[in-house]
Order: structure tokens, then sequence, then C-alpha cells
């Protein structure tokens, strides 16, 4: 047997890679120079505030103290900036309340909360979500289930029902004189826009019909609302490749009758199937009059900008890359966006002048990553910025064009800058011969025997690993893990598989994907014989990790490819494709349809599988239902497979306690050690 390199103790302990507050949220102000956002230290969340350019100024606005699963969303300013309000609650996925604290006083639910940015305490107003202020700052507004609430700004007195409707509603949206709000309301098979009169008290429906309306944006004057129509048809199976449908488009409606007009209709074929960029809000009116909007129409998620009353789409930005986030001036002139144009791994904020402008890259110089950009009143631009070996961070863009920390300070002295590698962007031929992207994590050091390695795969399947810490939650930490895996000598290949999103229409919607067909698997054969063909990988040692769907890709590795890989850590995983859809309510239909999703799940080789495996599951898990781990691990014990259980109780999908990441990452790395390590005696 060749001499190989074990894995060692890390220079940096999993707590000290995970320890720098993680910031999301970030929201410009209304007036001012000032920003706010939300700080995650060690599972604590509080607001935090700052005023441009005095970026000492930045403080706490809230003052929570315990790791207790109350997350915080949803941040808005009041108009007078006196004031934001938040959205806090044990989960904020939907409205089912948790109980993730295991309090005996049970599940709580979502509750609209108010916080003086001058100090004080914050105090709740009332149980629901997504707050808004109305533009005179008298009232705010939010939504809980079926029913609007409205408050006084300041919270004095309860809080009452505006409108009790019929559907869930979402998206509240006043007009810019606030004598109107529009929302939408999901009514199961379809979905309408309201608008409110707050004198008259009454709601005119725009354009009403059973097709799914969303995205409501006001004119500049008040008189007419834009919305995103997609034609109703019968459900399509969810996560299964889907290039063209019915084209849906754009309609504008009065705001006193009603009555509407269509915009715009996409074409047939590529870009006819509505595809949003990660965010809520899809469409804006523009002060010259045009609604600007993403669409697929070159196979890449673009912004286009069509005349209000109809017309040619023009193409606001292009290439090969994708348009991930939008802010929009208050003047309505300028748009700031993040992208991976000129860097697959990699987003940058650019901006762009609707009327005249062409795309300008903002700190063309900066090889970090830069995401979720805000325009603030004077034109201010904020971001959120992270490295390969940098925490993400809050952001401003200064007078010398380039990127500013707003609270450097939160960065304890201990976290590991400079023990942690630089990832580098690489691709390989998946089985299938079609190319496949991911990130490699090689330990620094001058040994010459091969190494240990580990395959990581993302969930969603929407989604992708970046070049450094990742602005989207979970796989801020998880990319903080492959960080630590590296630093203990294991090569760590982070895979974007297909139909993932940041390289196209036709990776995402991937031929025969999911449970049409399991496609991905050739990616994760592809990444397997990779790994396998470099001279510093010990090939006899190879693990495989995943949460949610990367969980299942997971199960999928060790069910297919046993024989090349030593243990597995699998987290919220699916194991059975017919049984998953109909426990989220998309029942698969057809006899050959669930021939074929369980052919496509790892349910179907089970007898093959012979790695063991670390399952982990939260029992409150409301993505992937628990049941999933219980057919895996009722599969594992029949077929005699050896394999160990973390099951978290009243924890959800994206793990809401620090607690609970650090519980389940000690864990993984416990096993892999055990596992890989033991898998060197057995070697021939």
């Amino acid at each position: 047997m060749a001499q190989v390199a074990g894995a060692h103790a890390a220079a940096f302990t999993i707590n000290q890679v995970m320890e720098a507050p993680y910031p999301s949220n970030l929201i410009a102000a209304p007036s001012g120079k000032a920003v706010a956002w939300v700080f995650d230290t060690k599972g604590v969340r509080n607001i935090w505030v700052a005023d441009f350019p005095s970026a000492a100024q930045a403080r706490p606005l809230t003052t929570f103290t315990e790791d207790d699963g109350f997350d915080i969303g949803e941040l808005a300013w009041s108009p007078d900036t006196k004031s934001i309000a938040f959205t806090r609650a044990e989960t904020l996925e939907d409205e089912a309340p948790a109980n993730v604290g295991s309090t005996p006083e049970g599940p709580t639910g979502r509750e609209v909360w108010v916080v003086s940015t001058s100090g004080g305490a914050p105090h709740k107003v009332g149980n629901g979500h997504s707050a808004s202020f109305a533009p005179d700052g008298s009232r705010l507004v939010f939504a809980d289930k079926k029913t609007i609430v409205t408050v006084a700004a300041g919270g004095a007195g309860a809080a009452q029902p505006l409108i009790v409707d019929s559907g869930v509603v979402s998206s509240l949206t006043w007009s810019p004189d606030g004598k109107r709000l529009a929302f939408v309301s999901h009514r199961g098979s379809h979905s309408l826009i309201g608008v409110y009169e707050v004198g008259s008290r009454n709601i005119v429906w725009m354009n009403p019909s059973l097709d799914d309306d969303d995205s409501p944006a006001f004119s500049p004057d008040g008189t007419r609302v834009a919305f995103i129509h997609v034609l109703a048809e019968k459900s399509p199976e969810i996560l299964v490749s889907r290039r063209s449908g019915r084209p849906w488009s754009i309609w504008t409606a009065d705001v006193k009758t009603g009555e509407g007009q269509r915009a715009w209709v996409a074409d047939p074929g590529a870009g006819s199937v509505f595809q949003p960029t990660l965010m809520e809000e899809n469409l804006y009116w523009t002060s010259r009059d045009e609604l600007v909007f993403p669409w697929e129409k070159t196979g890449w998620l673009h912004l286009y900008a069509v005349p209000a009353k109809g017309g040619t789409a023009r193409a606001l930005t292009a290439g090969k890359f994708e348009v991930t986030h939008v802010a929009f001036s208050r003047d309505r002139k300028r748009l700031a966006y993040s992208s991976t144009q000129d860097d697959t791994d990699r987003m940058h904020i650019w901006t762009l002048d609707t009327e005249r402008g062409q795309p300008v890259r903002t700190a063309a110089q900066s090889h970090a990553i830069e995401d979720d950009p805000q325009i603030g009143a004077d034109g201010t631009l904020f971001a959120l910025q992270s490295d390969g070996n940098q925490p993400l961070s809050p952001v401003v863009l200064n007078s010398k064009g380039q990127w500013q920390r707003l609270a450097p300070e939160v960065i304890p002295a201990s976290f590991p800058t400079a023990k942690l590698v630089m990832p580098q962007a690489v691709t390989f031929a998946a089985k299938d011969g079609q190319e496949a992207h991911g990130q490699l994590f090689l330990p620094g050091g001058s040994s010459s025997k091969p190494h240990p390695a580990i395959l990581f795969f993302h969930g969603g399947p929407r989604r992708q690993m970046l070049l450094g810490f990742n602005p989207m939650g979970a796989y801020n930490w998880m990319y903080a893990l492959n960080q630590y895996f590296t630093s203990e000598g294991y090569i760590v290949l982070s895979v974007n598989y297909r139909g993932g999103i940041g390289y196209g229409l036709d990776y995402r919607e991937a031929d025969n994907f999911g449970p049409g067909g399991g496609s991905e698997l050739n990616d994760l054969l592809g990444a397997i014989t990779f790994l396998q063909s470099r001279k510093d990988v010990d090939s006899h040692r190879l693990g495989i990790w995943g949460g949610s769907y990367g969980g299942l890709m997971t199960a999928l590795g060790l069910a297919r490819a046993s024989d090349a890989l030593a243990a597995g850590v699998d987290y919220a995983g699916l194991y059975n494709w017919s049984t998953f859809m109909s426990a989220v309510g998309a029942p698969i239909e057809g006899e050959e349809a669930n021939r074929r999703a369980v052919e496509s799940s790892p349910i179907a080789t089970i007898d093959k599988w012979r790695s063991p495996v670390l399952v982990v599951q939260a029992d409150d898990d409301r993505n992937v239902p628990s049941q999933q781990a219980t057919e895996l691990i009722e599969g594992l014990r029949a077929h005699h497979i050896a394999h160990d259980e973390i099951i978290i109780p009243n924890e959800i999908h994206d793990l809401a306690r620090y607690s609970s990441w650090i519980r389940v990452f000690t864990a993984a790395d416990s096993y892999f050690e055990e596992h890989l390590e033991k898998a060197v005696a057995t070697a021939p």
C-alpha cells in the first residue's frame, strides 16, 4: 500500500471558522445615508444600523442574547427613518408556528416588531409578517395569513384588521402617494392582484382571471399597476426539467376600474416559463414609463425593459451570465444588480442608468464576491461582500470607488483568515460527457502523500456554491465546514451539479433531471472520476456529504457508487421520489412516471449500498419531511448497512440554532475521521 496523508488536527476549530457574524436583510434608509441589516452571531440575531460615511457609528438596535432559534428578517424603514419594523419567529419559512427552542409554552408564529433607531427596547405590534410603513409614516401594515393588519406607526393602540381576504395575502405594496395599497391574494388554483383605496375602503381587482398574477408595481403617478401574469396549466411536476411552456406576460391595469391591457408577452420557447431572480420583487416601473423585468430569452437570466403602454422588449444586460439580485433607486432612474458576468463563480455589483446608460461594474478591481445591492436615498451603494478567506460583511462603496466594511470590529480576532485556503474553480466531464462545475479546496503544506478527499453537494437544487463565503444562509456555514475539512488535510470538491443556477437555462433545466431520470447522477460519477484521477488524492478514502437535495446526492452516491465512497453524511436528504412528492402535496401521476421516479431514487439500488452513513434529520423539517429519513433508516436496517443517526427534535430545515449546526458539523467531522481513516487499513 502506498503511503498516504492522514487527516490531522486543524489549525482552527469549527467554532472559530463560524464565529464571524453572518449579515443578511440589508436595506437602505429612504432618506439620508443610513443602512440596516441583521447580524447572526452564533445564533443570536440582532438588527444593526450604520450611517455612512461614519462607519464607526455602526451599532446594534436590538439586544437579543440567546441562541434560541428565533430568526429576524423582513426589515422595513419608516419614512422618517426613526423606526424599523421587522419579523421575528422561530421559522420565517412558512405560516406554521415552530418551537425550535422546545419551550414548554409550545410553538410561536411569526410576529411583527418595531424598534426605534435612536435606542430603546423593541416592542411587538402583532402577529404576522412582511410589514410596510405607509408613505406618510402614519400607519404600519402587515400580513397575517388571509388578513392585512394595520396599526399606528408608533405602535400605540391595538392592531386591527384592515382587510380580511379569501386568500393568503402577500406582496403589500403602497402607491407613491399612499392613497392605495396593492396586494396579492393567493387562492390555491389562482392568484389575484387587489388594490385597496384608503379613503373609500374599496377593493378593486386588477383584470382578475383564473391564472396567477404576482409582483404588483405602481406607476410613478399611482394611477396604474403592473403585474406578472402566468397562465394556469396543470401543475407540472416539481424539480423536473421545464424549458418551455405557455408564455407568461406583463399586464397593466387602471387602479380605479381594474381594466387591464397586456404590455408584453414572452416568446415561445426559451424564456416562455417565468423564472424570477433570487428576489420576491421582479417588476419595476421606471421614471420614463418603462417596465423592467427578468427574462431568459437567450437561455440566460437577464434584465429587459418594455414601454408600459406596450411594445418590444429591449435587453438591458446580455451575455453568458445571470442576474441574481436587483435594487431600484427611489427616483426610478437607476438599477443596481449582482451578476456573475466575467466571473462565473463569483458575483459582482453593476449599475445601470435605465434611460441611457450601459452596465458599469463597481469596484472593478475587486476579486471578492459582492451581492444583495442596495441604493441609498442619495445614490450611495451598499452590498454584502465576502472572499475565499474573508467572511461575509456589509460594505459601502466609498468616494474612492472601493468597497469599505461597515462594521469590521465585529469580526473576532480569532477568526482564521490567514489559515483559510482560496478555492479554485474547476470543470470536469460528467459521466455522460456534459461539462460539470465545482470548486476545489486544496490543503496547504508540502506533503507529497495522497490526501483523503470529500465530495460536497449543495441543496436546492436551485443554488450555486461560490469561491468564498456564500451570501445564502445555510451555504455560508457549509462553506465554513469545507474550509475546516481542508485545514484537517482533506481535499474537498464542492460540486455545482446540473439543476443548479449560475450556468444558464439548459444547465438548470437539465434533461431527465430529478424524478424524471436522475441525470444529475452523471455529475456525481464524474466528480468521483475527477478526484480518482488526481495524484494528490487517495482514492480509497473518498467521503461524500450534503444537505437537502445534497442529501439526496449523497444517498445516490452511496447507493450507486458505494465501491468508490468510503463513508457519507446525509442531512435532510430524499430517499424515495414517489413518497416524497406525495408528502409535499405534488403526487406523481401515472404508473410509468412513478416507476421512473423510483428508479431515479436511492431506494432503487439500496441492495448495492455498502458504505457507512451518518443520517441527520430535523424532525420539524417542512421542506423534506422526516418520513424520508424514516424510510432511509428502514432500508439501511433491512440491508444491514452500518449507519448512525442524529435526530434533532423541533428543528427546522435550515437549522435555526447555532448549537444545532455545531452539533451536526462536529458529528460529521468525527464520522469522516473514523471511517476514512479506517479505509486506510482496509485498502489493498
